[in-house]
């Protein structure tokens, strides 16, 4: 379970380091299978993995990335984050993955800032009352590759998830890093198998790659039971068939009601 220490840092900050989450051996596992998936090209399916962006920059997603074997399924409930999930988001009520998907950077310019605090939106919201954490998102972030200084790291601004007003840098028309310097914001430096765990009103991006190479990190958007994907994926059956109990209802809280035939 979270810790009180966690606890609190997760409420004063938005977010809270999971160091060595996942073992050498399970992160080796999830690079070599994406290893095995690539090169796709942007829009291309394997199998239920989408490669979901338009190839014109120097990151590579693909969604749905928990169809891609049995070393992705258990990131689903894995025990590392699993309780942090419950006790962030409300988990009494059930959860939902709202989006699992791979980020690939090479060098270049990183992801604007984008959410926070002040939009109070229902989606990503933050709320605590009688000791419960309502979250309306809490993310998970893990880390496939080292990441230090230069690598494109994730940077955040701490506290912003309770912020009443705009970060002045939002009303520029170009916020990305590099171009405007946000004095704000902290990176996140990982290991090899860390895990971020972040409220998504927490004002993010993703830092400037200026080292050779990339960096890969898994991202797990959890949610409460009546959340929706963001563009409509579904998992396959195939995959459903597979899965424990649990991890089912985290993918599909509630099945499809038809009539018999």
């Amino acid at each position: 379970m979270p810790t009180e220490m966690q606890d609190y840092l997760f409420d004063l900050r938005g977010y809270v380091m999971l160091e060595g989450a996942l073992n050498k051996a399970h992160v080796d596992q999830l690079n070599a299978d994406i290893d095995a998936l690539l090169p796709m090209a942007p829009g291309e399916w394997k199998g239920h993995v989408h490669r979901h962006d338009s190839g014109k920059g120097n990151q590579l997603h693909l969604q749905n990335i928990y169809e891609n074997g049995a070393a992705f399924e258990r990131l689903i409930d894995h025990p590392a984050w699993i309780n942090h999930i419950n006790r962030y988001v409300g988990g009494d009520d059930g959860l939902f993955i709202d989006e699992a998907f791979l980020i690939q950077q090479g060098p270049g310019p990183g992801q604007q800032f984008h959410s926070g605090g002040h939009k109070r939106k229902i989606r990503t919201q933050f709320r605590f009352h009688n000791n419960e954490f309502r979250c309306g998102q809490v993310n998970v972030l893990i880390a496939l590759t080292d990441i230090g200084p230069g690598d494109g790291p994730t940077m955040v601004i701490p506290g912003s998830h309770k912020s009443n007003l705009m970060h002045p840098v939002y009303k520029l028309q170009d916020r990305r890093l590099g171009e405007v310097e946000v004095k704000e914001a902290a990176p996140v430096h990982y290991k090899a198998g860390d895990a971020l765990v972040f409220v998504d009103c927490l004002a993010h991006a993703g830092g400037a790659r200026v080292n050779p190479g990339y960096r890969r990190v898994l991202v797990i958007r959890y949610g409460p039971h009546w959340g929706h994907n963001r563009y409509g994926y579904r998992p396959s059956a195939e995959l459903l068939a597979r899965l424990t109990p649990a991890q089912r209802q985290i993918l599909q809280p509630i099945p499809p009601f038809l009539p018999p035939g």
